[in-house]
């Protein structure tokens, strides 16, 4: 079937979409113990190194017009193909439980019959949208959007109307490093999805810097209005902040709404991603049973904190694309053919190791951006030893 070429507008859209989200909002309470200014400013180049790497991702899939998991292909061969395109399957169980849980704890605050019954009406509403299909639920999936953005920014206008309240100094709880990493981390849980969409763009380049600069902006904005509500309300869970601003049952039945129209995306992906690990495999079904494990994670588990998880999802990918970069960019090397690239993937395990143990350490810059240093060095230095001949077309580049 051929392919439809998109629009940069339409790119820029998706990437809206996926920055409007609870998720943001809610890491973004975490930096109200940076205080606002240092919040800020570790929002920011967070968000810098993060998108970054967002935007030279998308670049890769743009140029060579592959999917994201067939560009991780190029690098890491086949096999290591499966491997990063299983990671992306747990990310995403991941994701599909915390946002089940948020969105039953707001629904919870206000009408108390229980998280648990919530996460199941929740997940029974996923499983629906999944049946229904995607290409039925776009006009849903809009008023959704529309909705929450119409949310953000009457909570702009009532966590900002008293600047004075903002002026708040920071706490002895979250380091600066270790905030500017928690901004990292949110954008690089798209590395796996970005190129999906860049490779159908009809002006690659301009299409991948629009995707960036759009979901940079929203992110940050997420981000800011979760630090600024936590700051205002004293609160660092978002159901109860929603109270506290007045905004009442209406407000959270539209993150309810909102939770299963962005959740059903990421059980959607994770059954995609599962049709790249075992042909076989049938999407809707997989991700069926992605939400069903997700709604028993949010039942049984405590989310509240997420923040190991963002970190995980940064050890992981952070170390990957760098070494997809010093691949397509500097060694112009395609693996694509070969079961598994050794070289390339005892880089990504040292990257990996490296990561875990640059968390022990404070750096005002967080861990993603000298980890990806150091492994983007060892694979460009590796690269040059063990590959003799370049395997990209040079057209490509």
């Amino acid at each position: 079937m051929e392919n439809k070429k998109t629009s940069t507008l339409s790119n820029g859209l998706i990437w809206f979409g996926a920055g409007v989200s609870i998720a943001e909002i809610l890491t973004g309470t975490y930096f109200g113990e940076l205080g606002f200014k240092k919040g800020l400013l570790a929002i920011f180049i967070g968000h810098i190194i993060g998108c970054a790497l967002f935007f030279l991702a998308g670049l890769i899939g743009g140029k060579t017009e592959k999917s994201a998991m067939e560009t991780v292909a190029l690098s890491f061969g086949k096999f290591g193909c499966k491997f990063f395109a299983l990671l992306n399957v747990i990310q995403l169980i991941g994701w599909t439980g915390i946002m089940i849980y948020d969105g039953a704890l707001s629904a919870n605050t206000a009408l108390h019959t229980g998280k648990w019954v919530w996460c199941l009406v929740i997940g029974a509403l996923i499983i629906v949208w999944i049946l229904i299909g995607l290409s039925n639920l776009g006009k849903v999936s809009t008023c959704a959007m529309a909705a929450l953005f119409v949310l953000t920014i009457v909570l702009c206008v009532i966590i900002f109307k008293d600047a004075s309240k903002l002026s708040g100094e920071a706490s002895d709880g979250m380091s600066f490093g270790a905030g500017v990493e928690l901004a990292v981390a949110m954008p690089l849980s798209w590395l796996p999805l970005i190129s999906d969409y860049t490779r159908e763009a009809e002006k690659p380049v301009k299409a991948t810097l629009i995707s960036t600069i759009v979901y940079f902006a929203t992110s940050c904005w997420m981000y800011i209005i979760g630090m600024g509500a936590a700051i205002f309300t004293g609160e660092g869970d978002i159901a109860s902040i929603m109270v506290k601003a007045g905004l009442g049952i209406v407000g959270l039945l539209i993150i309810v709404f909102s939770t299963v129209t962005t959740t059903f995306l990421d059980a959607y992906s994770a059954g995609v991603s599962s049709e790249s690990i075992i042909s076989k495999a049938k999407g809707k079904w997989v991700a069926i049973g992605v939400t069903v494990l997700g709604t028993v994670g949010a039942i049984l588990l405590p989310m509240d904190d997420i923040t190991d998880f963002l970190y995980l999802i940064g050890s992981v990918f952070a170390p990957m694309i760098a070494i997809q970069i010093a691949d397509f960019f500097i060694l112009k090397n395609d693996s694509s053919e070969k079961k598994l690239d050794i070289v390339r993937f005892i880089v990504w395990v040292i990257g990996f190791i490296a990561y875990r143990l640059l968390m022990k350490v404070d750096i005002p810059c967080g861990n993603s951006f000298p980890d990806m240093m150091i492994t983007f060095a060892l694979m460009t230095v590796a690269g040059k030893v063990f590959i003799r001949k370049p395997a990209l077309p040079a057209d490509t580049i």
